[in-house]
């Protein structure tokens, strides 16, 4: 099945109409309404390709890997790394060992937590960032920097030169923002922190859907992502790290598959990748990962960006013109999230009365407590965009949303 992890299709999709097809839940209805599923940023739809792979997978080869000299092992270990390194080549690094295979984004950054950093460590963040950007330093008992974050959502870069130094350790930013939708410079950002020797990680988490990520070229240290986010299965995604500085990282679990010989006097740990994959993974989520990365590879990215675009200035300008709402996070650069609060009416009987119409969105403080606290607000109403969304969805939103102002107030 992976040699199609590795392959580009002769024609891309181009048409959202053709990329519903392949999403088997957008038929759903919820309510007696047809499914408007506008919480991507929490977590995305799985096209039936990605559904396919883990029942293959059960069907077909099951088999604890690396293991194991029988044939289902073999096949299954084959698939397993075969989506590895697929995973390298969608994001373009160097080696395929430099693709450490994690529960996802979370556990990406608490493995950099636990085996970069040490206690008094000066690690830079900034004011926007996820709960699991957050917590794995405070627990790691580092000293934690947070840069500003301006009116507009955007980060203040003026800030950020001042708080980075040559003490710095670790910066460790969001790529883009899961509640504001702001895309950082990032560019910029490694620029300058690899002038004064200072080492970067970003959490790739809201980035992946909608952006096509080389981690070559941004020359990033660090890169953490979950495949859920991107179409793929749940509890799976990986952290990239140069080759170097993994190599010189200590395991932060210990177990099966992480280990070359134990002894009851000494261990000697395994070479990369499987030196940071302790015990046994899921198996049938990686591959199906692979499969994830194989349907990514036939999308157009230059439409996809347009029409996630398009998406997004659309419901922008539309929730605009209704009275009492306010956006939050209005960054100059920004991926098809939208977040907003409206003056008189809770988030959580806004989305309990959305989903009443078929609407699925997210409500809360997006695990971006700190943020919230920023602007003041307990938290805010989100609707987040994919590939398969459509203009004639965002219309429904819009409308559902003026309905349930009214009911509210």
């Amino acid at each position: 099945m992976n040699e199609n992890c590795f392959d580009t299709p002769a024609t891309l999709k181009n048409s959202v109409h053709d990329i519903r097809k392949d999403f088997p839940i957008l038929n759903t209805q919820v309510n007696g309404k047809n499914l408007v599923y506008f919480d991507n940023g929490a977590s995305s739809q799985k096209p039936q390709a990605v559904i396919d792979s883990i029942s293959n997978y059960y069907s077909t080869m099951h088999a604890n890997i690396h293991r194991g000299v029988h044939t289902l092992s073999q096949r299954a270990t084959q698939a397993y790394e075969d989506a590895r390194v697929a995973v390298q080549t969608y994001f373009n690094a160097a080696h395929s060992e430099e693709i450490i295979i994690t529960r996802g984004t979370t556990e990406a950054i608490n493995l950099v937590a636990h085996s970069f950093v040490k206690k008094g460590d000066e690690v830079l963040i900034s004011g926007m960032e996820h709960h699991s950007n957050i917590v794995p330093w405070q627990l790691a008992e580092v000293n934690l920097k947070v840069v500003k974050v301006k009116d507009n959502g955007e980060l203040d870069m003026d800030d950020f030169k001042s708080k980075l130094s040559a003490n710095t350790k670790l910066v460790a930013i969001t790529h883009v923002s899961n509640t504001l939708g702001t895309i950082n410079p990032v560019e910029e950002i490694i620029a300058l922190a690899h002038q004064l020797g200072v080492k970067v990680l970003l959490d790739g988490a809201q980035a992946v859907p909608h952006i096509k990520v080389d981690v070559q070229k941004l020359d990033c240290d660090f890169y953490a992502f979950s495949a859920h986010k991107m179409y793929g299965p749940t509890g799976i995604g990986a952290l990239y790290g140069k080759k170097d500085l993994l190599n010189a990282m200590p395991p932060y679990q210990g177990g099966g598959d992480m280990i070359k010989q134990v002894t009851f006097e000494k261990t000697t740990y395994n070479d990369l990748p499987h030196k940071f994959e302790a015990g046994t993974p899921a198996i049938s989520e990686g591959i199906a990962f692979g499969a994830a990365i194989s349907y990514l590879n036939g999308i157009d990215w230059t439409w996809a960006a347009q029409h996630e675009h398009e998406l997004l200035a659309y419901a922008t300008e539309e929730i605009k013109k209704i009275e009492g709402v306010k956006i939050i996070g209005e960054a100059v650069h920004k991926a098809g999230v939208l977040s907003f609060v409206i003056e008189g009416v809770h988030h959580y009987d806004l989305g309990t009365l959305l989903d009443q119409m078929g609407i699925a969105i997210r409500t809360g403080h997006h695990c971006t407590e700190p943020l919230m606290q920023r602007f003041g607000i307990t938290g805010t109403a989100r609707a987040s965009f994919a590939i398969y969304n459509t203009k004639e969805e965002v219309q429904i939103f819009i409308d559902a949303l003026k309905r349930a102002i009214k009911m509210l107030k």
